[in-house]
């Protein structure tokens, strides 16, 4: 199977842009509400979020970090090679704050299982929503669903959705394709 184009550079600014104003119906001006991009691949969606923001709505001081997954994840173990981790970068405490954790995909909820248990090392939040970009909604195995999506994608089991951003050299673009690991 060739690699079928799911969203586009355009559609994929749209989708953004539409995040971004969801966000402002319900956190307003972001005074108790923080942003955690979870690595590796939610690092890319959480920053361009904050920037429309920013830009498109005056929304200045959005605290914004990002929160490394690996060694909470209930799988980190099973895995033949070594892992990777990532860095987690959160200069700021969570105790009664809303947090919108952003990925890039949600499948099968064991990446945001793991994120909420490690959030709790920077404090006990008020509230924690979750965006994404891609909703896989029929490959969940917990239950978990998104506050805000981009694009809801039903997808059989040997097929993948991979995410390509401009910040890693390539052109901005989603696709679905066969998982070649299979």
């Amino acid at each position: 199977m060739n690699p079928k184009v799911l969203l586009t550079s355009k559609e994929i600014d749209i989708i953004l842009h539409r995040l971004a104003c969801q966000l402002v119906e319900k956190h307003l001006d972001f005074s108790n509400t923080l942003i955690v991009g979870i690595q590796p691949r939610g690092k890319f969606l959480a920053e361009r979020i904050q920037g429309i923001l920013q830009k498109e709505y005056g929304i200045k001081d959005i605290p914004l970090g990002f929160l490394d997954i690996t060694f909470f994840r209930d799988d980190f173990r099973r895995n033949q090679k070594p892992l990777e981790a990532n860095k987690t970068q959160i200069d700021f405490l969570v105790e009664n704050k809303k947090v919108v954790f952003i990925d890039d995909v949600l499948y099968t909820g064991r990446s945001i299982r793991a994120a909420l248990t490690a959030i709790q090392s920077f404090g006990r939040p008020a509230e924690i929503e979750l965006l994404v970009l891609i909703d896989r909604r029929f490959s969940r195995h917990l239950p978990i669903q998104p506050d805000y999506r981009g694009r809801q994608v039903d997808a059989i089991n040997d097929e993948i959705v991979k995410v390509h951003w401009s910040e890693n050299g390539q052109e901005d673009c989603v696709f679905l394709e066969e998982n070649k690991n299979n």
